[in-house]
């Protein structure tokens, strides 16, 4: 029987802290913000469109020769010239050749360019009128409920509430199923925690959902064609590891669910007391008893002479009720036993593992953040704490943006700055600081990127979501 030291089960539950996500390094923009930004691509066409088509103006000649011409103008970027064409197209064969929506997605594109250069809200009105014909000239699939409700997403907020845009994109995907859209999951996924996490999404229709999405992503991945491949590898970069979420909410998932995704990490190392620790802990969260496979033999493990531990006090109940999977009561216990202690060493010991209950189990990074940096404050030359909250940024990339482009990898910076505190103030922490900082730099946004900004590196930027934090701007390249 071996006495407890607390900084041992510090060091312990880092084994599994949350996989950082990273943001990829994309060749140019477009790519960066492919998992945002959707290109207009028509649904699979229809033997023939009931709106007008070429052969049905009233000079069909005329009407193809405004397309080639308004077509050519777009590529010249004389959108002025093109829009004059568009319209004459437009009003004579909306569907163009009746295999296609070009005409109608062009003109979106006209609407939102002209939105964008004025600022005149009307033209939103416009854009969703066309959206509305698009659905009626071409009324397969769920395409159209997905568009618009990306657009109410990510663009125009104001016009919807959150679960209007969740109807619309539920719609889509009733309508298309294993075939939906790729830039529906994302922002699905997001609303789908997020009205879970009100109480206006069940447990039950989350659970569905869950499932429907990995399915979805699984089906994207198998049959896609590249380049669009590229566009399912951010999905399933960033909706996967946003469902985690759900791993936070009691009974939510069931022993199985646990075993099958954490039995397999302890059976590569059976040794690690503190890996079984940890794992042991999630079993418990999620359900398992003496009879389970999976938990007889992690227990088995605890209970060696090896890895049997004992501990006093209030620590030792919140470290029981760690390893018993009750992450609330933990976090009681052990904050109770820091507020006891007298001793700055073992406090800041207790409070970062407060942080870590935080980060780990609950998924609630500003606490996590909070009990981190007391524990720095009571012991200014100590690393760890640092190094902790830069994981914390640099894993909030499916958090804060789509998974990649901009908003997923300005998140590397605040990491950056916390990870070099770190090697400031203790170097004895220089060697993991150096560590994550080289593995993560790769992830920042690149020169051109910052560049089309209109940034500057070394300039001050905020960063919003939950990090909210000014830090310095760098470039990976």
């Amino acid at each position: 029987m071996r006495k407890y030291h607390i900084l041992f089960l510090v060091l312990g539950l880092a084994v599994l802290l949350i996989a950082a996500s990273k943001p990829n390094r994309p060749e140019q923009v477009e790519t960066a913000l492919a998992g945002v930004l959707a290109p207009m691509v028509a649904p699979a066409p229809l033997d023939f469109s009931p709106c007008a088509t070429f052969d049905d103006a009233p000079n069909k000649d005329e009407a193809e020769t405004n397309y080639v011409l308004y077509r050519d103008f777009l590529k010249t970027r004389e959108y002025d010239i093109a829009y004059d064409y568009w319209k004459k197209v437009h009003a004579t064969a909306p569907a163009a050749d009746g295999q296609r929506n070009t005409v109608l997605s062009d003109g979106i594109w006209f609407y939102e360019y002209f939105l964008s250069q004025t600022g005149d809200q009307a033209y939103i009105d416009s854009i969703f009128m066309l959206y509305d014909e698009i659905d009626k000239c071409y009324p397969e699939g769920g395409y159209v409920a997905g568009r618009k409700a990306f657009d109410l997403y990510y663009k125009y907020r104001s016009r919807a509430t959150k679960e209007e845009i969740f109807n619309l994109f539920q719609e889509s995907i009733a309508k298309d199923s294993l075939k939906t859209n790729d830039f529906v999951i994302n922002p699905f996924t997001a609303l789908l925690t997020e009205l879970h996490d009100s109480s206006l999404v069940s447990n039950e229709e989350a659970k569905a959902y869950g499932d429907q999405i990995r399915a979805i992503i699984a089906h994207g991945l198998e049959n896609c064609e590249e380049p669009y491949c590229e566009r399912w590898r951010i999905v399933n970069d960033y909706a996967p590891v946003r469902l985690e979420y759900f791993e936070t909410v009691k009974g939510f998932y069931d022993c199985d669910y646990y075993s099958a995704k954490y039995y397999p990490i302890f059976e590569a190392r059976p040794d690690s007391c503190d890996l079984a620790s940890e794992i042991f802990s999630r079993l418990n969260w999620g359900g398992c008893v003496e009879g389970d496979i999976a938990y007889d033999a992690v227990k088995a493990v605890l209970d060696s002479d090896n890895c049997r531990l004992e501990f006093a006090g209030n620590a030792g109940v919140g470290v029981k009720c760690l390893q018993e999977g009750d992450y609330d009561c933990a976090i009681e216990y052990l904050l109770l036993a820091a507020q006891e202690e007298e001793k700055a060493l073992r406090k800041s010991e207790l409070l970062l593992l407060v942080s870590k209950v935080y980060y780990v189990h609950k998924r609630n990074y500003p606490a996590a953040r909070t009990y981190a940096q007391q524990a720095a404050d009571l012991r200014p030359d100590w690393g760890e704490p640092y190094i902790l909250i830069g994981r914390m940024y640099a894993s909030s990339g499916p958090l804060c943006g789509p998974g990649r482009g901009w908003d997923s990898q300005i998140v590397v910076w605040a990491a950056v700055d916390m990870w070099n505190k770190a090697k400031r103030v203790d170097a004895e922490a220089a060697s993991e600081a150096n560590k994550w900082i080289r593995q993560y730099s790769q992830y920042m946004p690149e020169k051109g990127d910052i560049f089309l900004r209109n940034l500057k590196e070394g300039d001050s930027y905020y960063i919003p979501c939950w990090i909210q934090r000014s830090t310095t701007i760098r470039a990976s390249n």
